[in-house]
């Protein structure tokens, strides 16, 4: 109640593209600080957070490739080769490593994807009359 279109529509993107992150286990804590640092509707974009948690694994393998592709790296590689070794510094290196080049395939696709969803969703919630009065104050 009193939260205009376009900033419902932007907590709601920014929640679903942090919900996207391909380090698994953070977007919750992410979603909350964003939500408090930018004063959005903790609930909304909690809702659209754990909404996108399904394309949060299904996107892990292609942003890990798109990662080391960008990156021209072969953390991945190292990764699966220490995995099989057993646990040592070298794995935990390979796992930050490849978990990096993937948050940075993730902010290169994320950002324009915000844009992309805010602008839509905007557009999308101004047809609703309980938002449209919202936007008039």
């Amino acid at each position: 109640m009193g939260i205009s279109p376009q900033r419902l529509a932007l907590t709601l993107a920014l929640g679903f593209a942090i919900g996207c992150l391909p380090v698994v286990g953070v977007t919750t804590a992410l979603c909350a600080l964003v939500a408090i640092a930018l004063r959005l509707n903790l609930p909304a974009i909690q809702a659209a957070n754990y909404a996108a948690m399904p394309l949060q694994i299904l996107l892990l393998v292609p942003f890990l490739r798109m990662g080391r592709w960008l990156f021209s790296s072969s953390a991945q590689q190292s990764l699966q080769n220490s995995l099989f070794h057993g646990f040592s510094m070298a794995t935990l290196r390979s796992t930050g490593s490849a978990a990096g080049e993937a948050t940075g395939a993730w902010l290169l696709v994320a950002t324009p994807a915000v844009l992309l969803m805010t602008l839509a969703l905007t557009l999308v919630l101004r047809r609703v009359p309980a938002l449209a009065t919202a936007d008039e104050k």
